[in-house]
């Protein structure tokens, strides 16, 4: 769980807030500013005054939603307010975003009257290509949504209802596929009774499930005829005429629960009390209603989900609404239908049971998945929902008679959506969950820095490695307390009393001894040290990896490093690696950090390492050999070194897509190459940057970041014996969470290869 600073940290730390508006046309010139604006942007709009639909050609309307909510029912705050609720609208947008490439302005209107929202949210109908409406209470929020339908041409869908009704109910029609029982003679309970929980019994009700044997619950205890408190209308429509009263009687026989109500609600009691193989989707965040270890402690045959990452049959809303209004603005629907909503209902449900890629596997850490009890709904994270859900909704739309576009062919569309997803969104968290497979002990000598501290805390949390600390005992506590931060249990090692020590001083001067290091040196001062003792630690295998670098320049870091561990035996010398991470792309430079001035066999050591190195993210490799001339072009000493290691690269990786000397703006541009160079290997589509001295790397990979916009992960040292990896001294704590998983990956990778030498 993130702690509160972190989280105060996240939305205030550089541009506030978690959103921006970027400009999508250049805006440079004063040819541009004409065209942006006046007067050049008086003709999209008398194009649109004569025929409205141009909007959608003209403006962002086609690709923008509208988050409306007054802050009345937040999930698990409850009535904030609208002003407090803003940055969980603002993170609704980054979902969005970032699932299916819709842009969005938060709304938040400071307002109880469910009129004044309806008639506030009508007007701006101009603006929008949809509206998701959320975090607003029941009953108000079904009043608004149908109000807003009735006079609103633009689709309106409230997620809170429907976003968890359309996963849930897709689980439930895979569950009772695989128990064989027929959905219209189950018995459901529902418990809660607002707006998930209603909209949850009448998709069921839609899917073909009986009202008879349905049992809608509140705080209260069942619904049903006749019932006077705590009634709304609808609350009523879903009353029932059996004589159960309370949630346990309900609970008797049931085949199917909906849980959206609160922690505990559900009993090992209940559970035992309901029909054979029951399917119980305890929804209630953060805690369910019971958690399902307590569920199957009672009995085997039960089927859970909830609505958490860290349990089977997550029902996560952005498996849907990204991906329904994906669907709903490529076809400039006027609606949501239900047609719309159950094809996103069977596209979910369908894509559980395709067999899952490796890509997905991989992202939960190597976890196999296949269709079954505790695999009945997608994982939020797999990048094909995009491309089954959207298409799925944008049919839908067409063959219901709400869109106003004719997407023309649906696998020509399916490949357009294809082209929205990046592999640069996916590599990090990629990497973290391979890290998550199999957590290894990281040793960080700067166990005193608050960065590390903070990092330790998200390490063990998601538990993503074993972290070691090393610094003084009491002040490393001290810290703790004052940031608030739970490490319970970490290691903590103070190298100036450690029992290690004489063991560590006598192999270092073992090491060490014929390069001027006397025992006393080594005892006394050199292994004091903490970044030789952590360099130490990795050596003799107290630590699988170690992580240095915040409060130390580059040298101070890694000279300990090759000193104690050194480079494989194998290789000419170390080198470093910057992983640039674009939005759309990744690209590796190097060398980046160590070699100043490399000769022409260095170079090719590292691409070759380089490649590995990207293979080991899961990209395959396109390697550019850098220089100022183009294949010859300019003949120079500089040059030559260049196409000397091209050629060396060649022979000793044959295999590898190679090419070079070439500019930058060649391994970069397709069009170029194609015009200029159709001959060249790479295509213009490079993915690692090899550069010929130092001087060009490392001001490149800084660039990249500063006025790029990439995110850079690094840097990452390569043809060392073991993993050691150096932190910037401005890296913020994401930044060593990022290397840290690198590192772990790394000792991974490590340990293999000496299970497969056979040193284990």
């Amino acid at each position: 769980m993130a702690k509160k600073q972190d989280a105060l940290d996240y939305h205030s730390s550089g541009r506030k807030g978690k959103i921006e508006v970027i400009a999508t046309k250049p805006c440079d010139t004063s040819r541009d500013l004409s065209l942006a604006y006046s007067p050049g942007v008086a003709e999209p709009c008398l194009a649109i005054e004569e025929s409205p639909e141009d909007a959608y050609k003209y403006t962002a309307k086609g690709n923008l939603v509208a988050v409306i909510s007054n802050g009345s029912a937040v999930l698990g705050l409850g009535d904030i307010g609208a002003l407090a609720g803003k940055p969980v609208m603002e993170g609704k947008g980054i979902l969005f975003k970032r699932f299916a490439d819709i842009d969005v302005f938060d709304i938040e209107l400071n307002t109880k009257e469910p009129d004044e929202i309806i008639n506030t949210v009508r007007l701006l109908e101009p603006t929008f290509g949809g509206i998701n409406l959320e975090d607003i209470k029941a009953p108000e929020c079904f009043y608004i949504e149908e109000k807003l339908k009735e006079v609103m041409n633009i689709p309106v869908f409230h997620d809170d209802q429907h976003g968890t009704a359309i996963i849930a109910n897709a689980g439930l029609i895979n569950a009772l596929e695989l128990i064989k029982k027929d959905i219209s003679k189950i018995k459901i309970v529902v418990n809660g009774a607002g707006a998930a929980g209603i909209a949850c019994a009448q998709m069921a009700l839609t899917l073909g499930a009986k009202k008879e044997n349905m049992i809608l619950c509140d705080s209260k205890g069942v619904i049903y005829k006749g019932r006077t408190e705590g009634m709304n209308d609808y609350k009523a429509r879903l009353a029932t005429e059996m004589e159960c009263r309370t949630l346990e009687e309900a609970m008797v026989d049931a085949d199917v629960f909906f849980g959206v109500s609160a922690k505990d609600a559900v009993t090992p009691e209940m559970v035992a009390s309901m029909a054979a193989d029951p399917i119980l989707f305890a929804m209630a965040n953060p805690d369910p209603e019971i958690l399902p270890s307590e569920a199957i402690k009672v009995r085997s045959d039960v089927i859970v989900g909830t609505g958490r990452s860290d349990f089977p049959n997550q029902v996560n809303n952005v498996l849907c609404f990204p991906f329904l209004f994906r669907g709903a603005l490529d076809t400039h629907a006027t609606a949501i239908n239900d047609e719309m909503k159950m094809a996103a209902v069977k596209a979910l449900a369908n894509l559980a049971k395709e067999d899952v890629p490796d890509s997905v596997i991989k992202a939960y850490g190597n976890t196999k998945f296949s269709f079954g009890r505790d695999y009945l709904i997608p994982k939020p994270f797999d990048p094909r929902v995009l491309l089954h859900v959207a298409p799925a909704v944008a049919k839908a739309a067409i063959d219901s008679g709400v869109a106003t576009r004719d997407i023309g062919d649906i696998n020509k569309y399916t490949e357009s959506l294809e082209a929205l997803q990046g592999r640069s969104k996916e590599i990090m968290r990629t990497l973290i969950n391979k890290a998550k497979s199999d957590r290894k002990r990281i040793v960080f000598p700067e166990g005193d820095n608050e960065k590390i501290l903070r990092a330790t805390q998200i390490l063990i949390d998601e538990k993503i490695a074993i972290p070691i600390l090393l610094g003084p005992e009491d002040k490393i506590k001290g810290m703790i307390k004052e940031l608030s931060l739970d490490l319970h249990g970490v290691q903590i090692i103070d190298t100036k009393g450690s029992p290690k020590h004489h063991e560590y001083s006598n192999e270092l001067f073992r090491l060490r001894q014929r390069k001027g290091v006397t025992l006393a040196e080594a005892s006394r001062t050199i292994c004091r040290e903490r970044n030789y003792y952590g360099a130490m630690m990795v050596r003799m295998g107290d630590a699988d990896a170690m992580l240095s670098g915040v409060n130390h320049h580059y040298p101070e870091t890694i000279r300990p490093a090759l000193e104690v561990i050194g480079k494989q035996p194998q290789v000419k010398g170390v080198h470093g690696l910057y992983m640039m991470v674009f939005k759309k792309d990744v690209i590796f430079c190097a060398d980046t950090t160590v070699t100043i001035d490399p000769t022409a066999e260095e170079l090719a050591e590292t691409a070759i390492l380089a490649a590995n190195k990207a293979r080991h993210f899961d990209v395959e490799p396109r390697v550019a050999m850098l220089s100022f001339s183009n294949y010859g072009s300019a003949l120079h000493p500089f040059t030559s070194k260049v196409i000397r290691a091209t050629q060396l690269v060649k022979e000793w990786a044959p295999n590898l897509v190679v090419d070079g000397e070439v500019q930058a703006n060649v391994a970069l541009d397709p069009d170029l190459t194609e015009q200029q160079y159709p001959f060249s290997q790479l295509k213009g589509n490079a993915n690692v940057l090899v550069f010929p001295d130092l001087n060009s790397g490392n001001i490149s990979y800084k660039l990249l970041s500063k006025l790029g916009g990439a995110e850079a992960v690094g840097p990452i040292l390569m043809g060392m014996k073991k993993p050691v990896h150096v932190l910037q001294r401005g890296d913020e704590v994401n930044d060593i969470v990022n290397m840290a998983a690198v590192a772990v990956v790394d000792a991974q990778d490590a340990f293999e290869k000496e299970i497969n030498n056979g040193y284990h």
